[in-house]
This record gives C-alpha cells, structure tokens and sequence, in this order.
C-alpha cells in the first residue's frame, strides 16, 4: 500500500479547518461546486468534476482535530482508500496534515491525483485566509485528466 502525502500551515484556527472540511459549504468552496451530501459520521459526501466524481463515507470526526472518510464510489483505483485530514495548531498556523491512504500501486492516475490534492489544499489554504478558493471548476488544470 501508497499514500498521499501533503503538509499545509493556515493562519485560521483548527475550528475553521474543520468547518471547512465537514461542511457541504466549506467543501464546496474549495474542492468542487458540485459537492451534496451529509458531512456526519455515516453519512456520505458526493464530490463532482468534469471527468467524474467520489462518494465519501465519513468514517471518524474530531472537532478541530480529525476528518476521515472512505472512498465508497469513484475510480478503482480510489475505491476502499481513505481520506484523512488531521489538524493542529503550531506557531500561529493550524497545520493540515493529509493522507489520502491505501492506494494498491503507485500507478500514474495516483501521480495525477497527488498534485491535484496539492493544488486543492492550497485552495483550501486560501478559502481560509482570504476568503476566496479555487473550487472546481476553477481549479489549476493540470492535464489533460484536468
């Protein structure tokens, strides 16, 4: 098994963080428009893009602290991987540490995938400290794969 690794500072605090990841409306003003669902333990988050879509089953939250997901539906190659976000606060910056854990094999879609989550929690990063994220579809194309 590979994982996707990523580190961000955000000068926002954890509860802000978190609000934007478990939130139908953080979510969607960063990672993609398209975005329904239910950010509870249980429940499912839906994610849209241009080239398709991921169902996330919230497996585990922490205020301030922890999101989990599972991949429930999506490409193969993300189905059964897990999605996590953990924060906390260091030197005024709440620190996103991210995994997006349990990939088979670093196939070449897991390359793509890695610089997109890059260029998405940099939107997030921004949503945070200005207000205004980079949410598909006005996301970074990074390929013709978007």
């Amino acid at each position: 098994m590979v994982d996707i690794l990523h580190r961000i500072g955000v000068t926002s605090s954890p509860d802000e963080v978190y609000g934007a990841l478990t939130t139908v409306g953080g979510l969607a003003s960063w990672w993609t428009e398209d975005t329904d669902g239910d950010g509870a333990v249980g429940g499912v988050l839906r994610f849209r893009f241009v080239a398709g879509g991921f169902d996330m089953k919230v497996l585990e939250t922490r205020p301030a602290e922890l999101v989990l997901w599972e991949v429930v539906d999506g490409p193969e190659e993300w189905i059964g991987t897990q999605v996590r976000f953990e924060l906390k606060q260091e030197d005024g910056f709440t620190i996103v540490l991210f995994r997006h854990e349990g990939w088979k094999e670093p196939v070449e879609f897991m390359y793509h995938c890695s610089t997109k989550w890059a260029t998405f929690l940099m939107s997030l990063k921004r949503l945070l400290e200005t207000g205004r994220g980079e949410p598909a579809p006005d996301d970074v194309k990074i390929s013709n794969w978007h």
